[in-house]
């Protein structure tokens, strides 16, 4: 499947992305967040990640990202868009990602990244805890998922 990528409507994006989160708070992600959309060959919205909070000083962004029931659009094009935004685009040292603790899908692909986990108990209210996941610059540098296809040939040999 052929996948685009939209990086011209953050506001349709980013609400796109709040009304498939449960738990997101219902004004949904704040006016300044910026997104990239993913949709199929015909342009039908599969999935979207916004960042955040974007804090330009201290160098992080909040990443929150969803994807409708059964669509196909995770793949390593994505995930290298994602933090090339982040670290390239926004030249943050860090994104933090803040996970439902039972969410166990999502946070086995982040450990397979490399996150920094932190849970915090009753972070989306007394009986939902929390994953906060912390990923810098350096971890994705350093990522068998940022290397060019040949690199991954040579270890995998």
């Amino acid at each position: 499947m052929t996948l685009h990528y939209v990086y011209d409507q953050h506001r349709n994006v980013a609400r796109f992305v709040a009304h498939l989160i449960p738990h997101i708070d219902p004004a949904g992600f704040p006016d300044k967040a910026r997104a990239i959309g993913i949709t199929d060959a015909r342009n039908v919205p599969l999935a979207g990640i916004v960042f955040y909070d974007w804090n330009q000083r201290a160098g992080t962004v909040y990443v929150a990202g969803a994807a409708r029931t059964g669509a196909r659009w995770f793949s390593r094009e994505t995930v290298r868009r994602t933090f090339e935004y982040a670290f390239a685009h926004l030249r943050c040292q860090m994104v933090i990602m803040r996970v439902l603790a039972n969410n166990r899908s999502l946070l086995r692909q982040l450990k397979a990244f490399g996150c920094t986990f932190i849970v915090v108990p009753r972070l989306y209210g007394r009986a939902d805890d929390g994953v906060i996941c912390t990923y810098t610059a350096e971890q994705w540098a350093e990522s068998k998922f940022n290397r060019p296809p040949a690199a991954r040939q040579e270890e995998a040999a």
